[in-house]
Protein backbone atom coordinates (compact mmCIF):
# COMPACT_ATOMS: atom_id res chain seq x y z
CA UNK A 1 0.00 0.00 0.00
CA UNK A 2 1.63 3.69 -1.15
CA UNK A 3 1.73 5.66 1.74
CA UNK A 4 2.66 9.48 0.94
CA UNK A 5 4.81 10.34 4.23
CA UNK A 6 4.84 14.02 5.60
CA UNK A 7 7.22 16.30 4.41
CA UNK A 8 7.63 19.96 3.87
CA UNK A 9 4.47 21.97 3.73
CA UNK A 10 3.71 24.23 1.00
CA UNK A 11 0.44 25.94 2.02
CA UNK A 12 1.17 28.86 -0.48
CA UNK A 13 -0.76 27.10 -2.87
CA UNK A 14 -3.48 26.91 -0.47
CA UNK A 15 -3.39 30.46 -0.07
CA UNK A 16 -2.91 31.00 -3.72
CA UNK A 17 -6.20 29.26 -4.42
CA UNK A 18 -8.15 30.99 -1.90
CA UNK A 19 -7.26 34.32 -3.57
CA UNK A 20 -8.33 33.18 -6.97
CA UNK A 21 -11.84 31.30 -5.91
CA UNK A 22 -12.64 34.74 -3.81
CA UNK A 23 -11.66 36.74 -6.95
CA UNK A 24 -13.38 34.99 -9.20
CA UNK A 25 -16.82 34.93 -6.52
CA UNK A 26 -16.36 38.43 -6.18
CA UNK A 27 -16.79 39.00 -9.98
CA UNK A 28 -19.42 36.74 -10.00
CA UNK A 29 -21.62 38.60 -7.22
CA UNK A 30 -20.96 41.71 -7.33
CA UNK A 31 -19.93 41.98 -11.21
CA UNK A 32 -23.41 40.36 -12.32
CA UNK A 33 -25.78 41.94 -9.55
CA UNK A 34 -26.23 38.88 -7.78
CA UNK A 35 -25.79 39.86 -4.10
CA UNK A 36 -29.23 39.57 -3.26
CA UNK A 37 -29.42 36.56 -4.46
CA UNK A 38 -26.45 35.62 -1.73
CA UNK A 39 -28.33 37.50 1.06
CA UNK A 40 -31.33 35.80 0.34
CA UNK A 41 -29.72 32.47 0.75
CA UNK A 42 -28.34 32.75 3.80
CA UNK A 43 -29.43 29.93 5.65
CA UNK A 44 -27.78 27.83 3.48
CA UNK A 45 -24.57 29.31 4.32
CA UNK A 46 -24.98 29.34 8.08
CA UNK A 47 -25.97 25.57 7.50
CA UNK A 48 -23.15 24.65 5.40
CA UNK A 49 -20.83 26.58 8.50
CA UNK A 50 -21.47 23.30 9.76
CA UNK A 51 -21.77 21.16 6.54
CA UNK A 52 -18.17 21.87 5.93
CA UNK A 53 -16.44 21.64 8.70
CA UNK A 54 -17.72 17.93 8.66
CA UNK A 55 -16.22 17.48 5.17
CA UNK A 56 -12.94 18.27 6.00
CA UNK A 57 -12.87 16.76 9.36
CA UNK A 58 -14.86 13.34 8.86
CA UNK A 59 -15.31 11.13 5.43
CA UNK A 60 -18.67 12.99 4.80
CA UNK A 61 -19.26 15.22 1.90
CA UNK A 62 -20.86 18.78 3.25
CA UNK A 63 -23.88 17.84 0.73
CA UNK A 64 -24.20 15.24 3.85
CA UNK A 65 -25.41 18.45 5.81
CA UNK A 66 -26.62 20.41 2.65
CA UNK A 67 -28.89 17.78 1.04
CA UNK A 68 -31.08 17.18 4.03
CA UNK A 69 -31.36 20.82 5.03
CA UNK A 70 -32.36 21.60 1.63
CA UNK A 71 -34.78 18.47 1.14
CA UNK A 72 -36.49 18.24 4.68
CA UNK A 73 -36.25 21.39 6.03
CA UNK A 74 -36.83 23.83 2.85
CA UNK A 75 -38.84 21.00 1.22
CA UNK A 76 -36.99 21.63 -1.97
CA UNK A 77 -36.82 18.65 -4.68
CA UNK A 78 -34.61 16.05 -3.69
CA UNK A 79 -32.46 16.29 -6.95
CA UNK A 80 -31.86 20.21 -6.46
CA UNK A 81 -30.10 18.52 -2.88
CA UNK A 82 -27.79 16.19 -4.61
CA UNK A 83 -26.95 18.84 -7.22
CA UNK A 84 -26.52 21.33 -5.14
CA UNK A 85 -24.09 18.88 -2.77
CA UNK A 86 -21.95 17.94 -6.30
CA UNK A 87 -21.55 22.35 -6.77
CA UNK A 88 -20.64 22.83 -2.82
CA UNK A 89 -18.97 20.19 -2.43
CA UNK A 90 -16.40 21.40 -5.65
CA UNK A 91 -15.64 23.65 -3.79
CA UNK A 92 -15.36 23.06 -0.36
CA UNK A 93 -13.88 19.28 -0.34
CA UNK A 94 -11.23 20.57 -3.18
CA UNK A 95 -10.04 23.54 -1.03
CA UNK A 96 -9.97 20.78 2.04
CA UNK A 97 -7.89 18.09 -0.76
CA UNK A 98 -5.47 21.13 -1.59
CA UNK A 99 -5.03 21.60 1.75
CA UNK A 100 -4.08 18.23 2.77
CA UNK A 101 -2.04 17.82 -0.51
CA UNK A 102 -0.30 21.38 0.66
CA UNK A 103 0.69 19.47 4.39
CA UNK A 104 1.67 16.29 3.05
CA UNK A 105 -0.49 14.08 4.79
CA UNK A 106 -0.44 10.48 4.52
CA UNK A 107 -2.65 8.96 1.84
CA UNK A 108 -3.66 5.54 0.67
CA UNK A 109 -2.83 6.51 -3.26
CA UNK A 110 -3.17 2.97 -4.37
CA UNK A 111 -6.64 2.52 -3.25
CA UNK A 112 -7.02 6.43 -4.01
CA UNK A 113 -5.66 6.60 -7.93
CA UNK A 114 -7.80 3.36 -8.65
CA UNK A 115 -11.07 4.71 -7.37
CA UNK A 116 -10.47 7.70 -8.97
CA UNK A 117 -10.31 5.83 -12.15
CA UNK A 118 -13.61 3.72 -11.44
CA UNK A 119 -15.58 6.51 -10.74
CA UNK A 120 -14.61 8.54 -13.82
CA UNK A 121 -16.46 5.58 -15.71
CA UNK A 122 -18.97 4.74 -13.19
CA UNK A 123 -20.71 8.48 -12.50
CA UNK A 124 -21.50 9.36 -16.05
CA UNK A 125 -23.05 5.67 -16.04
CA UNK A 126 -25.12 6.74 -13.07
CA UNK A 127 -25.99 9.64 -13.96
CA UNK A 128 -27.90 9.17 -17.02
CA UNK A 129 -28.67 5.59 -16.45
CA UNK A 130 -29.62 5.23 -13.03
CA UNK A 131 -30.36 8.84 -11.42
CA UNK A 132 -33.00 9.76 -13.55
CA UNK A 133 -35.21 6.64 -13.11
CA UNK A 134 -34.89 6.85 -9.16
CA UNK A 135 -38.10 8.69 -7.82
CA UNK A 136 -37.81 11.55 -5.52
CA UNK A 137 -38.91 9.82 -2.68
CA UNK A 138 -36.12 6.97 -2.78
CA UNK A 139 -33.26 9.75 -3.75
CA UNK A 140 -34.19 10.87 -0.04
CA UNK A 141 -34.44 7.27 1.35
CA UNK A 142 -31.24 5.93 -0.40
CA UNK A 143 -29.72 9.19 1.46
CA UNK A 144 -31.11 8.00 4.77
CA UNK A 145 -29.94 4.72 4.97
CA UNK A 146 -26.76 5.27 3.44
CA UNK A 147 -25.47 7.35 6.44
CA UNK A 148 -27.57 5.94 9.05
CA UNK A 149 -25.76 2.79 8.15
CA UNK A 150 -22.67 5.01 8.71
CA UNK A 151 -24.07 6.36 11.91
CA UNK A 152 -24.61 3.26 13.31
CA UNK A 153 -21.34 1.70 12.47
CA UNK A 154 -19.53 4.06 14.23
CA UNK A 155 -21.57 3.99 17.30
CA UNK A 156 -20.76 0.40 17.84
CA UNK A 157 -17.14 0.00 16.30
CA UNK A 158 -15.60 3.23 17.16
CA UNK A 159 -13.12 1.94 19.57
CA UNK A 160 -11.73 -0.33 17.31
CA UNK A 161 -12.06 2.21 14.13
CA UNK A 162 -10.16 4.66 16.02
CA UNK A 163 -7.75 2.23 17.43
CA UNK A 164 -5.99 0.98 14.10
CA UNK A 165 -2.37 2.15 13.49
CA UNK A 166 -0.78 2.79 10.02
CA UNK A 167 -2.64 0.03 7.79
CA UNK A 168 -2.47 -3.19 6.80
CA UNK A 169 0.23 -3.68 3.90
CA UNK A 170 -1.04 -5.72 0.54
CA UNK A 171 0.00 -5.53 -3.30
CA UNK A 172 -0.45 -2.45 -4.24
CA UNK A 173 -2.11 -3.90 -7.70
CA UNK A 174 -4.47 -5.35 -5.48
CA UNK A 175 -4.94 -1.94 -3.80
CA UNK A 176 -5.86 -0.63 -6.81
CA UNK A 177 -8.41 -3.39 -8.35
CA UNK A 178 -10.38 -2.88 -5.18
CA UNK A 179 -10.11 0.85 -5.25
CA UNK A 180 -11.05 0.63 -8.77
CA UNK A 181 -14.35 -1.80 -8.28
CA UNK A 182 -15.25 0.91 -5.38
CA UNK A 183 -14.96 3.67 -7.61
CA UNK A 184 -16.84 1.80 -10.44
CA UNK A 185 -19.85 0.96 -7.90
CA UNK A 186 -20.44 3.60 -5.45
CA UNK A 187 -20.08 6.00 -8.43
CA UNK A 188 -22.83 4.66 -10.88
CA UNK A 189 -25.01 4.34 -7.20
CA UNK A 190 -25.01 5.87 -4.28
CA UNK A 191 -22.67 9.19 -5.75
CA UNK A 192 -24.82 9.62 -8.81
CA UNK A 193 -28.30 9.47 -7.24
CA UNK A 194 -27.44 11.40 -3.66
CA UNK A 195 -24.08 13.36 -4.70
CA UNK A 196 -22.63 11.67 -1.70
CA UNK A 197 -21.36 8.61 -0.60
CA UNK A 198 -18.14 7.56 -2.65
CA UNK A 199 -16.58 8.70 0.33
CA UNK A 200 -17.97 7.10 3.32
CA UNK A 201 -17.85 3.58 1.03
CA UNK A 202 -13.99 4.29 -0.21
CA UNK A 203 -13.46 5.34 3.76
CA UNK A 204 -15.00 2.28 5.08
CA UNK A 205 -13.03 -0.13 2.77
CA UNK A 206 -9.82 1.68 4.16
CA UNK A 207 -10.69 1.12 8.08
CA UNK A 208 -12.67 -2.09 7.93
CA UNK A 209 -10.40 -4.39 4.90
CA UNK A 210 -7.40 -2.63 5.32
CA UNK A 211 -7.20 -1.43 8.93
CA UNK A 212 -6.10 2.00 8.10
CA UNK A 213 -5.52 4.76 10.62
CA UNK A 214 -8.15 7.44 10.76
CA UNK A 215 -5.43 9.60 9.82
CA UNK A 216 -5.22 7.99 6.68
CA UNK A 217 -8.64 7.02 5.68
CA UNK A 218 -10.20 10.25 6.29
CA UNK A 219 -7.83 12.74 4.22
CA UNK A 220 -8.56 10.04 1.24
CA UNK A 221 -11.88 10.17 1.59
CA UNK A 222 -12.05 13.98 1.65
CA UNK A 223 -10.23 13.56 -1.98
CA UNK A 224 -12.03 11.24 -3.83
CA UNK A 225 -15.31 13.32 -2.72
CA UNK A 226 -13.87 16.60 -4.10
CA UNK A 227 -12.80 14.38 -7.91
CA UNK A 228 -16.12 13.00 -7.80
CA UNK A 229 -17.89 16.08 -7.17
CA UNK A 230 -15.65 18.12 -9.85
CA UNK A 231 -16.34 15.56 -12.32
CA UNK A 232 -20.03 15.56 -11.35
CA UNK A 233 -20.33 19.21 -11.93
CA UNK A 234 -18.72 18.84 -15.27
CA UNK A 235 -20.74 16.36 -16.16
CA UNK A 236 -24.32 17.94 -15.49
CA UNK A 237 -23.01 21.32 -16.91
CA UNK A 238 -21.85 20.22 -20.39
CA UNK A 239 -25.21 17.56 -20.43
CA UNK A 240 -28.03 17.73 -18.28
CA UNK A 241 -27.88 21.11 -16.62
CA UNK A 242 -28.34 21.67 -13.04
CA UNK A 243 -31.39 22.23 -11.21
CA UNK A 244 -32.83 25.32 -11.25
CA UNK A 245 -31.92 27.30 -7.92
CA UNK A 246 -28.74 25.53 -7.28
CA UNK A 247 -26.38 28.54 -8.48
CA UNK A 248 -28.11 30.57 -6.19
CA UNK A 249 -27.23 28.42 -2.92
CA UNK A 250 -23.97 27.82 -4.53
CA UNK A 251 -23.28 32.00 -4.84
CA UNK A 252 -24.22 32.22 -0.74
CA UNK A 253 -22.43 28.42 0.45
CA UNK A 254 -19.52 28.52 -1.48
CA UNK A 255 -17.28 31.16 0.13
CA UNK A 256 -18.18 29.75 3.59
CA UNK A 257 -17.16 26.13 2.42
CA UNK A 258 -14.45 27.06 0.91
CA UNK A 259 -12.51 28.20 4.01
CA UNK A 260 -15.12 25.68 6.63
CA UNK A 261 -13.42 21.91 5.34
CA UNK A 262 -9.76 22.98 5.42
CA UNK A 263 -10.37 24.34 8.95
CA UNK A 264 -12.16 21.04 9.73
CA UNK A 265 -9.44 19.27 8.08
CA UNK A 266 -6.78 21.50 10.48
CA UNK A 267 -9.00 21.31 13.90
CA UNK A 268 -9.76 17.72 13.83
CA UNK A 269 -6.04 17.57 14.78
CA UNK A 270 -6.43 19.32 17.67
CA UNK A 271 -9.75 17.72 19.06
CA UNK A 272 -9.71 14.05 17.62
CA UNK A 273 -10.96 12.13 15.61
CA UNK A 274 -12.98 9.90 17.85
CA UNK A 275 -15.57 12.89 19.53
CA UNK A 276 -16.08 14.70 15.76
CA UNK A 277 -17.10 10.85 14.88
CA UNK A 278 -19.20 10.26 17.43
CA UNK A 279 -21.01 13.67 16.85
CA UNK A 280 -21.60 13.05 12.99
CA UNK A 281 -22.87 9.10 13.74
CA UNK A 282 -25.38 10.69 16.29
CA UNK A 283 -26.54 13.10 13.42
CA UNK A 284 -26.57 10.50 10.69
CA UNK A 285 -28.99 8.39 12.64
CA UNK A 286 -30.84 11.81 13.50
CA UNK A 287 -31.09 12.44 9.76
CA UNK A 288 -32.78 8.90 8.96
CA UNK A 289 -35.44 9.08 11.91
CA UNK A 290 -36.36 12.77 10.47
CA UNK A 291 -36.68 11.34 6.85
CA UNK A 292 -38.82 7.99 7.89
CA UNK A 293 -40.88 10.69 10.24
CA UNK A 294 -41.34 12.90 7.25
CA UNK A 295 -42.59 11.14 4.60
CA UNK A 296 -44.58 8.07 6.84
CA UNK A 297 -47.20 8.69 4.65
CA UNK A 298 -45.58 8.35 1.22
CA UNK A 299 -43.25 4.96 2.90
CA UNK A 300 -46.31 3.83 4.21
CA UNK A 301 -45.86 0.20 6.54
CA UNK A 302 -44.28 -1.37 4.25
CA UNK A 303 -41.33 1.36 3.45
CA UNK A 304 -40.38 1.59 6.51
CA UNK A 305 -39.31 -1.87 6.96
CA UNK A 306 -37.76 -1.96 3.89
CA UNK A 307 -35.88 1.56 4.86
CA UNK A 308 -35.14 0.31 8.08
CA UNK A 309 -34.04 -3.67 6.41
CA UNK A 310 -31.55 -1.90 3.95
CA UNK A 311 -29.49 0.05 6.85
CA UNK A 312 -29.81 -4.10 8.11
CA UNK A 313 -27.89 -4.99 4.84
CA UNK A 314 -25.66 -1.89 4.85
CA UNK A 315 -24.18 -3.29 8.24
CA UNK A 316 -24.15 -6.74 7.39
CA UNK A 317 -22.02 -5.87 4.51
CA UNK A 318 -19.42 -3.89 6.44
CA UNK A 319 -18.75 -6.69 9.24
CA UNK A 320 -18.43 -8.98 6.22
CA UNK A 321 -15.97 -6.08 4.44
CA UNK A 322 -14.27 -6.53 8.29
CA UNK A 323 -14.35 -10.13 8.55
CA UNK A 324 -12.37 -9.88 4.95
CA UNK A 325 -10.07 -7.37 6.67
CA UNK A 326 -9.36 -9.96 9.40
CA UNK A 327 -8.55 -12.95 7.01
CA UNK A 328 -6.38 -10.85 5.21
CA UNK A 329 -4.23 -9.40 8.45
CA UNK A 330 -3.82 -12.80 9.52
CA UNK A 331 -2.78 -14.16 5.84
CA UNK A 332 -0.36 -10.91 5.99
CA UNK A 333 1.24 -11.64 8.61
CA UNK A 334 1.63 -15.36 8.56
CA UNK A 335 3.49 -14.41 5.38
CA UNK A 336 5.74 -12.12 6.80
CA UNK A 337 6.45 -14.81 9.95
CA UNK A 338 7.33 -17.45 6.88
CA UNK A 339 9.43 -14.51 5.61
CA UNK A 340 11.08 -14.01 8.42
CA UNK A 341 12.02 -17.60 9.01
CA UNK A 342 14.04 -18.03 5.87
CA UNK A 343 16.37 -15.24 7.09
Amino acid sequence: MSIQAPRQQHLWIWFLWLAGFYSVWTWLVFGNDRWDDVTAHWPIALAMAMGSYVAGSTPMGGGTVGFPILVLLFGLPATLGRDFSFAVQSIGMTSASIFILCRRQPLAWSMLKGSMLGCLLGLPLGIFWIAPFIPELWIKISFAVVWASFGVLHLYRIGEIASHEGMTEFDERWDFRVGIVIGLFSGASVAAVTGVGIDMVLYASLVLLCRADLKIAIPTSVIIMAFTSVLGIIIKNLTTGMQPGVYENWLAAAPVVALGAPLGAFMVELIGRKPTLLFVAVLCVGQFIWTLYTERTALGFSGLLLSLAAVGLFLIGFEKLRAWGAVLVGERQAFLAAENGKK
